[in-house]
């Protein structure tokens, strides 16, 4: 618990705050809100705002004859602290039934896709960049110059100027054409689904520019900086962990939690508007009337936020709506295991932009994941579409499951047709990061700094990973909370000198 929830659960926050979005922003921020609670007289309430009928957002959990099927993401990064810091608050870290699994350790393995064959990704990376030259020179992913390439980065002098540049134009400065078309660009797109000549490096990856300013070279500065870390350097047991019994655990505990402590929910009805009201805020509804509060958290989609905001702060509504959001769907498929030619010995294999496939991914759930099928099956996510090559997501369902069906069969073997399919979509679902991005984000916030009671949350500004959007909805949350108590006390002197 950090100073400033500490000062505010001795002594607690009355008034109300609406939470506008139910999915892991809105969640932790509410979650969150309720903290300060701990050990004073309940006084805060809590209401929280879904358009949906269900909660979590891209969490989203199927269970079916034994099958797992996550239709958004299927973990979080274990080196931001805010994922496993809220699945402890929640008593998932460590429950028997709910405990946190890492990948696979003994197929901890991934491919990339070159002209149509699956290449070992090379061991040793870390932050997308190489830090192991021997296994990048047993690559078949790159062509001798295209190594020899990646070994002047030791040599070549760093840039000076100040300014932001586009990821792509970084690392093909520093690691050459070949290290961006065929290792780094499909890694980058796994995370942001973004073009990477069009990507903000100061917004998405600040510490590789960093790297190259106070060590003269990409590699040789995530190595430096690895030598400078105190103590002996292990590999954790997995980059990534989630739930063993899914990713929706957390947002089941999450909702036991909240509802325990007596947060009202408003589902399937959406926030169509925010505007001043009185001291505080009316939050219009498109089925059930306003809603009267002293603060609000706005921790919807950016475009959903400038909406509900476009008649109270225009130029703030115009700076939201102006982050571009990428669209994508995953297919998910299900096989007996003799019916795949492939050994799956990996968790799956990530496509180049430059491969021009509307694919962007697969990944070998089950051979990831503990538990994820049932004995003797496998389970495939397919990812389509990425900022650019959306076009293909205009397709109806059975389209894109054909398109993937034909992926699989090219790449794996599949012999049969798939026992199981499914279809998610998520249009406008990825903010991206473009060049600009740093500075768009500081005019949202110093616009929103203007407006006391009103606070925006969520993946559009400063992280997109669960944990980046776990840690917003925190800090969202602690300020509303800094505020109320602050009105409090005002109100508490008024009184006393009328």
């Amino acid at each position: 618990m950090d100073s400033n929830l500490s000062e505010l659960a001795r002594s607690a926050a009355t008034g109300h705050v609406v939470v506008l979005g139910g999915g892991i922003t809105g969640l932790a921020a509410a979650h969150r809100l309720l903290q300060v609670q701990v050990g004073a007289a309940p006084g805060l309430r809590v209401t929280l705002v879904e358009a949906d009928d269900r909660l979590g957002g891209k969490i989203v959990t199927e269970r079916s004859d034994g099958f797992v099927i996550e239709g958004g993401p299927d973990s979080f990064l274990a080196t931001k602290p805010r994922g496993i810091g809220l699945c402890e608050e929640l008593g998932i870290a460590d429950h028997s039934q709910m405990h946190l699994q890492g990948a696979r350790r003994q197929r901890r393995r991934a491919f990339v896709l070159w002209r149509g064959k699956l290449h070992d990704l090379p061991e040793g990376l870390s932050g997308l960049v190489p830090t192991r030259l021997a296994p990048l020179a047993r690559s078949t992913l790159l062509s001798p110059l295209g190594k020899a390439r990646v070994a002047l980065d030791y040599v070549l002098p760093a840039r000076r100027a100040e300014g932001d540049e586009s990821l792509g134009g970084f690392v093909r400065r520093r690691l050459g054409r070949e290290a961006w078309e065929r290792l780094v660009e499909p890694l980058m797109a796994g995370i942001y689904a973004a073009d990477g000549d069009q990507l903000s490096l100061a917004a998405t990856f600040p510490h590789l520019r960093d790297a190259e300013r106070r060590y003269g070279g990409l590699v040789k500065g995530v190595l430096t900086a690895r030598r400078m870390v105190p103590g002996p350097v292990s590999a954790p047991e997995s980059a990534f962990l989630t739930p063993a019994a899914g990713l929706d655990a957390l947002v089941m505990a999450l909702e036991k939690r909240l509802r325990d402590g007596g947060a009202a929910f408003v589902l399937d009805d959406a926030a169509v508007a925010v505007t001043p009201s009185g001291s505080g805020y009316a939050v219009r509804l498109a089925v059930g009337g306003s809603i009267q509060t002293d603060a609000v958290i706005v921790a919807t989609p950016a475009h959903a936020a400038a909406t509900c905001l476009a008649d109270f702060d225009p130029v703030l509504a115009a700076e939201l709506a102006a982050i571009p959001h990428a669209s994508t769907a995953i297919v998910t498929l299900a096989y007996r295991r003799e019916e795949i030619s492939h050994p799956l010995d990996g968790h799956g294999y990530v496509i180049p932009r430059a491969e021009g496939s509307p694919i962007l991914a697969c990944t070998w759930s089950s051979r990831k994941w503990a538990g994820r099928a049932p004995e003797g099956w496998e389970l495939i996510r397919v990812f389509i579409g990425r900022a650019g090559q959306e076009d293909v997501l205009a397709a109806d369902d059975e389209t894109l499951v054909a398109l993937a069906l034909q992926e699989v069969a090219a790449r794996l073997g599949v012999t049969a047709p798939a026992s199981l399919t499914r279809v998610r979509r998520w249009p406008r679902g990825m903010p991206q990061y473009l060049l600009g991005h740093r500075e768009r984000v500081a005019r949202i916030e110093a616009a929103c700094r203007k407006h006391a009671g009103l606070y925006l949350a969520g993946n559009a500004f400063h992280g997109v990973g669960l944990p980046d959007c776990i840690a917003s909805g925190e800090r969202a949350a602690v300020a509303a909370a800094v505020y109320l108590r602050a009105l409090d006390r005002m109100s508490a002197s008024l009184r006393r000198f009328p």
